[in-house]
């Protein structure tokens, strides 16, 4: 049965049924419903919610959880992100699993409270200190919000690594119907590294990012990366709309892919040849699907709620091989549709 609800509580529903009962945040907005919502849940079924006192606080109460081997999250909206950097840094040299939630706005600094997708270098490249990437999904749809939360715990729990949903403060505020999934906490993945207590029955477990000898930190790092490899064999992701025979193929993720998916549809009503492709993860980067798809099309064009942090990366995804163009509205604001499909238009 579908539900009607707000995206930033569907996020919070979805991560209670996807088994998480630890959640830790501060309030800023436009992400201050979700902790609103948890705060009312979590004591109803036996779940800690903690508004610790900075964002700072709240990411390395997140790593204390689990290190200690649960599933838990906290959320933000950009600035509180910057904050969360450190602690995010710190849990991926612990090699620690947990979602971060960034429900987007304008920067930089303080910015404003519209949506934006200008967290896109920092969520890709650049979390926080050191050599290290997180999982980055990127919903477009409230349904699609639900259903990537489980799914980001269960890729950082596989690859023990933290995980984000890079959402915006239009895909948290809206309302739209949602089938969520069937209650009940989810099976736990076993966690043979937690530091959970053995009963003497066990090694002693540490959770660690502090190696002060230079090759035994080197090694760690060459090892991590050995395993980043096998996420980007296995996790890339992305949609594709009417590319099959398109001359022009528009790369948009998020909110901007719901503009570009109705400048596709105008397109295709006047006999042009428009088609989207949509990278649901931004890490690891859908190259595979822009490879095969630059290997029909003319050109490209990625559409972003930013001043261009995306098109770097179509770019080298597909060697360059076609122009990749690039158009983006800032600080709040959003493309529509018509100026999407006259500069896809300029193109063809």
């Amino acid at each position: 049965m579908k539900v009607l609800m707000k995206g930033n509580e569907a996020l919070g529903e979805a991560a209670i049924r996807a088994g998480c009962r630890h959640f830790f945040g501060y309030p800023i907005t436009p992400q201050t419903e979700l902790a609103a919502y948890m705060s009312k849940r979590m004591p109803k079924i036996g779940g800690t919610y903690l508004q610790a006192e900075s964002e700072i606080a709240a990411v390395n109460m997140v790593l204390g959880a689990s290190a200690a081997g649960v599933r838990a999250m906290t959320s933000s909206s950009s600035p509180g992100i910057s904050l969360k950097s450190e602690g995010i840094s710190y849990m991926a040299g612990s090699d620690l699993p947990a979602l971060i939630i960034n429900v987007q706005r304008g920067g930089p600094g303080l910015g404003g409270i519209q949506p934006s997708q200008a967290d896109y270098w920092q969520a890709t490249k650049a979390t926080g200190h050191g050599d290290f990437q997180i999982l980055v999904f990127a919903p477009s749809t409230v349904q699609e919000m639900v259903d990537l939360v489980s799914e980001a715990f269960d890729a950082a729990d596989r690859w023990r690594m933290p995980a984000m949903i890079l959402a915006d403060g239009m895909l948290g505020q809206m309302m739209e119907p949602v089938e969520l999934p069937e209650e009940g906490e989810r099976a736990q993945v076993e966690k043979p590294w937690a530091a959970c207590g053995h009963g003497d029955k066990r090694e002693h477990n540490i959770i660690n990012s502090l190696y002060l000898t230079p090759d035994k930190l080197e090694d760690l790092v060459v090892e991590r990366y050995k395993r980043y490899e096998q996420v980007k064999a296995r996790e890339q992701r992305a949609e594709e709309y009417l590319c099959d025979d398109a001359d022009v193929i528009i790369v948009a993720y998020g909110a901007s892919s719901r503009v570009a998916r109705s400048a596709v549809n105008k397109a295709r009503e006047k006999g042009e040849k428009v088609g989207l492709l949509r990278p649901i993860t931004l890490w690891p980067f859908p190259v595979d699907a822009l490879r095969k798809a630059a290997g029909r099309a003319k050109a490209f064009l990625t559409v972003e709620m930013s001043m261009g942090q995306m098109v770097d990366d179509v770019r080298l995804a597909i060697d360059c091989r076609v122009p990749v163009e690039f158009f983006g509205r800032t600080g709040g604001m959003i493309p529509t549709p018509g100026e999407v499909l006259e500069r896809v238009e300029g193109l063809l």
